[in-house]
């Protein structure tokens, strides 16, 4: 999910393969792909409701709770998440043997399952040793998948500090825990600020499975109305349109953020 790229000799980014849309910090063209798809989503979804009232504007109207739902489910699942990704990003560099083993297999298990398997496993099969809410379930799957790759990025993050801060954090009398917590830990965020960024927009994508669990999501509110009046091709042309719009807003977030960072590297 993630590697450390050390082309350059000032910075050290950790690249990301999840093939999320970030714009780029020089696509500055009036009619770049960003625009022309975020701006050209948000067209369709105010001519299509002046165009066709019946059912466009009923789509709309209908669908509002379910971005909420949809947001929620995001957000708590990418704060447990990170959460989970930390103590298993500190477990995969752990000098203590069977920490280490754990986050590994862990990685390597939840890696290995796809994320429909998890939501379904979750709910359904340990539904017959404890019942749980869908929500719950829903949030629960999402996190402890992605917090095995948003373990491989701290671990890349950790590990693209240079060895020489530990090595003088411990020379002038912290411990290694210490040294950690105030010298490496700050300079990794900064480092995997934006491969998170791109994790959240890809758990923003992937919450539309949790629509299976019955949870009132957007693509499950989508799925409703389809079902009581046939409009299955408006429904999910409104439904596709309004994640692209979101996750193009927050890739654009994203973008920004990486900026930012970038200039004060520079300075």
């Amino acid at each position: 999910m993630a590697e450390i790229n050390k082309s350059t000799p000032h910075r050290t980014r950790i690249e990301i393969s999840d093939g999320a849309l970030i714009p780029e910090r020089d696509e500055r063209a009036l009619f770049s792909s960003w625009r022309i798809s975020f701006f050209g989503a948000i067209a369709l979804l105010v001519i299509l409701p002046l165009i066709s009232p019946d059912p466009y504007r009923r789509i709309i109207t209908f669908i509002p709770d379910g971005i909420l739902m949809t947001f929620i489910v995001t957000t708590l699942s990418i704060f447990f998440a990170l959460i989970v990704g930390l103590f298993t990003g500190l477990g995969r560099i752990s000098r203590i043997k069977i920490i280490n083993r754990i986050a590994t297999v862990y990685v390597e298990v939840v890696r290995g399952i796809p994320l429909l398997v998890q939501l379904f496993y979750i709910y359904y099969a340990m539904g017959r040793i404890v019942q749980v809410p869908r929500l719950v379930a829903a949030v629960t799957a999402m996190t402890f998948c992605y917090g095995a790759y948003l373990g491989e990025i701290f671990r890349a993050g950790i590990q693209s500090i240079p060895k020489g801060q530990m090595e003088a954090a411990l020379a002038i009398g912290m411990s290694r825990g210490q040294a950690m917590s105030r010298i490496i830990l700050p300079q990794t965020i900064r480092v995997v600020l934006p491969p998170v960024g791109n994790e959240f927009i890809a758990l923003l994508k992937d919450s539309s499975l949790v629509s299976i669990l019955a949870v009132a999501d957007l693509l499950r509110r989508g799925r409703e109305f389809a079902s009581k009046t046939f409009y299955y091709f408006e429904t999910y042309t409104v439904v596709a349109l309004v994640y692209l719009v979101i996750t193009l807003f927050f890739s654009k977030l994203v973008s920004i953020m990486e900026e930012r960072l970038n200039r004060r590297e520079q300075q």
